[in-house]
């Protein structure tokens, strides 16, 4: 069972918050009592309303001025984490961009904890100093959160040397977008991550946009999954809107560097329902473009249909919905009513000496 069985508001790392009270409504509301597909299902559209909901409110934040600096959200890609998660264990690492809120959630950081980052807050998970892009937690080997295109894809493969050095089977799941693709370090990446066989799984979120150009237009390859073929590391393609396609080909991908095999490449085919940022009206894309992918292609209506001919009632995604929007609440709660940090907080945690 993936970490996204470990539900994200039961346990806060978060300097300042961990002793704090915990999140209303924490428990599953369905629970899971096996590894059913149903389960797999119910599990994975509450992650993805989590993330989706917390989004939402933090675009809420960022237009009420609480939130500075960049904002990146993740909403229309819930599937790729959450279907990702569902094959790891909690030993394996986590790297990702600066569109970081999402992968956070899914590996178990508390929502208080994150949003009150994002607010700039001490309570948040790196004390109000990092923001959007830069929140790390070892507890939950979630390694950031990266603002310089494609830094995170060296720092991940550095994370799969560690554990192929200290004869680890952990996997370092290593998560870019099809703009840092392009980028040089990322294929020395690939070529250093092949030669050694180290494992990590790299995932290209092509979301097709990279800031306002089309992957057409800054790519010449057609088959990003293909990146790594010049070394020998076996890619796919996979459509990152279904989150039983993500969780398919992510067992294969991970087995795979688990057992010694090297790395693997995977390209999840996905969209953001928003722009870039949040400073970006995304007018480079048609509004019938957006309205189709999300009238035909969202993934929590996806799996929730799936859930519906299953037999789950409309009433009980209704209780859902309910609960989630009170954990967010709280969250955006205890971010607005955390203390901001003190300015000597300026001269610590910048150095360590070996």
């Amino acid at each position: 069972m993936g970490k996204t069985s470990h539900t994200p508001t039961t346990t806060t790392t978060a300097p300042g918050a961990a002793k704090k009270a915990k999140s209303p409504a924490t428990d599953e509301l369905f629970p899971p009592k096996s590894n059913s597909e149903k389960d797999f299902l119910l599990r994975s559209y509450r992650t993805m309303l989590l993330i989706r909901r917390f989004e939402e409110k933090a675009g809420q934040l960022y237009g009420m001025g609480l939130i500075g600096g960049f904002c990146h959200l993740y909403i229309g890609q819930e599937a790729v984490v959450t279907g990702v998660q569902e094959t790891l264990r909690p030993s394996d690492q986590v790297i990702t961009s600066y569109r970081d809120h999402g992968h956070m959630l899914a590996v178990g950081m508390n929502p208080r904890g994150v949003m009150a980052e994002l607010t700039g807050r001490v309570t948040g998970y790196s004390r109000g100093k990092g923001g959007s892009m830069h929140m790390f937690s070892r507890e939950q080997n979630f390694f950031g959160g990266h603002g310089i295109v494609g830094a995170q894809v060296s720092i991940g493969t550095g994370l799969a040397f560690s554990n192929h050095y200290r004869g680890k089977d952990d996997v370092a799941t290593v998560y870019l977008g099809e703009g840092a693709s392009n980028q040089g370090q990322v294929f020395e990446s690939l070529n250093l991550a092949a030669l050694l066989k180290l494992p990590a799984v790299y995932i290209i979120e092509n979301n097709r946009y990279g800031m306002g150009t089309s992957v057409e237009r800054a790519s010449a390859s057609r088959d990003l999954s293909q990146n790594g073929s010049p070394w020998g590391i076996p890619g796919v393609r996979v459509n990152g809107m279904d989150v039983r396609e993500v969780r398919k080909a992510a067992e294969i991908a991970v087995a795979h560097c688990r057992e010694g095999h090297g790395p693997y490449l995977m390209e999840m085919t996905t969209y953001r329902f928003r722009g870039h940022s949040m400073s970006d009206p995304a007018k480079y894309r048609t509004r019938e473009e957006v309205n189709e992918m999300r009238e035909h292609h969202d993934p929590l209506t996806i799996v929730r249909t799936a859930l519906s001919e299953q037999g789950v009632a409309d009433s009980e995604f209704d209780t859902l919905d309910t609960e989630i929007r009170a954990i967010i609440a709280d969250a955006a709660d205890f971010a607005q009513t955390s203390p901001e940090p003190d300015a000597d907080e300026l001269y610590k945690h910048v150095l360590v000496e070996g």
